[in-house]
Parts: C-alpha cells; structure tokens; sequence
C-alpha cells in the first residue's frame, strides 16, 4: 500500500495528540460521517469511548478471533510451548492452521473468553472462522487486557506483527496506520467481497474497526473519521 502523503500523516500525527488529550474525559462520543461499510470503537483507560453507531453490530470476526483464541490458551490451557507457538503464529501471522489446530483443543474458548470478558456480542460456531464479534467487544478486550494484563504476550507480539501473514497478505492497513499505534492485529476475508479488520493499542487507547470493503477503505474511513472528531469535540470544550 503505502500511498499516505506526508502531509496526512503529520496531520494525523498532530490531530492523534489532540485525540490523546481529549480521551482524558470519563465520556462517551459518537463518530459522525463514517461510512455504514466501517464499524469503529475506541476506548481509553479512563472510561471514554468513541465509536460509530454500528459499532455493537455483530459482524464476521474473520482474524480477530484469534485474539481470543490466544488468550484462552494462554491463561486456561495446558501451559505447553506448543500452545503458545501456535498462540504466537496466530497473533503476529495470522496462522489460520494454528487457529485450527487451537480450536480443535480447546472448543470452548471463544465462548469462556467472551463470557469472561462479557462480549456480548461475539459468538462461536462449528468453525472458529464462522464465530462473530463487534468492534466494541474487541475494543472492550483490548483495553481490559491492557488494564488488568499488561505483560500478557499478546501485545507482545501484536507489536511484533510480521509485515507479512502467512497466506501472503501485506498486514499494514487500518487502525495501525493511526499515529502512536504499538501493535495491532488483522484480518481478512479470502472468499467473496472484500471484508477486513483490524484492532490496535497505543499508549492510552484501544482501537478497533472492521469494513465491508478494501483495506484502502477502512484506512480512508479511519484517518477521515478520527481527525473530524477530534476537532469537534476539541471546539466544543
């Protein structure tokens, strides 16, 4: 990809500080103007949101369920180097091999995390790749995780993400091309219309979004939406 101008990133760069400040505040926001194609949630440590009006819209979890996958095996299973081989390919390269084989050993978490974590959106099915989720509940666990879990490998190695997943696919787009970003994870439809995802932390947030369109889209719709946002609320304090 590779097409942001310098001028958009400095802009982002600023508008991010801002963004940073503003999340300070123990509040809710809506962002306004997003496309329907694109659900985004943000959260802070502080107990603000910022999110679009579908962001509890349970839609395909595609990668991100590895996320959860991870997170079971790592806290509740066996505690084997295997486990967390397979947890650290799912995270950093998309492995969906890993994602079978840690599915198939422990069927019942996607389910536990997300009564744990109370996602009440996200759902297993037959197939870990069938499961749902919302980009609040993976905007919730993130941010959970990063208060309650700090060390967890998962930001390890979501921070270590290779630039390239297993199946080829360049892991750049979306909410890790907002500024301050540590780490992110994404995900991707093989089959049909384009639908990706993507989840990230930084420094103060989480952040994460999914779109029934290309990863240009989901880019576009992030770096419009958060710097329009900020400003509002900005001007309105």
């Amino acid at each position: 990809m590779g097409y942001r101008t310098v001028a958009i990133a400095a802009a982002a760069a600023a508008t991010c500080c801002a963004f940073t400040a503003a999340i300070a505040h123990a509040e809710s926001y809506e962002l306004d103007g997003v496309p329907a194609r694109t659900a985004i949630s943000v959260r802070s440590p502080f107990g603000a949101q910022w999110s679009t009006a579908n962001e509890h819209e349970q839609r395909a979890s595609l990668s991100l369920i590895k996320l959860y996958l991870a997170d079971y095996a790592l806290r509740h299973g066996d505690g084997s180097r295997a486990d967390r081989d397979l947890a650290e390919r799912m995270i950093r390269y998309s492995d969906d091999s890993a994602a079978t084989t840690m599915a198939a050993k422990y069927p019942q978490s996607i389910n536990a995390v997300a009564a744990e974590y109370h996602l009440a959106d996200t759902h297993a099915a037959d197939d870990w790749g069938a499961a749902t989720t919302s980009t609040a509940d993976v905007a919730d666990f993130l941010d959970t995780k990063k208060r309650t879990e700090p060390a967890s490998p998962i930001f390890e190695w979501m921070a270590a993400a290779g630039e390239i997943a297993v199946d080829g696919t360049e892991q750049d787009w979306g909410t890790a091309r907002l500024p301050f970003v540590l780490g992110t994870k994404w995900g991707w439809s093989d089959v049909g219309a384009p639908d990706v995802a993507s989840a990230s932390f930084g420094p103060g947030f989480t952040v994460a979004a999914h779109s029934h369109g290309s990863a240009d889209d989901q880019t576009a719709d992030l770096l419009e939406a958060l710097p329009r946002a900020t400003r509002e609320l900005l001007a309105a304090h």
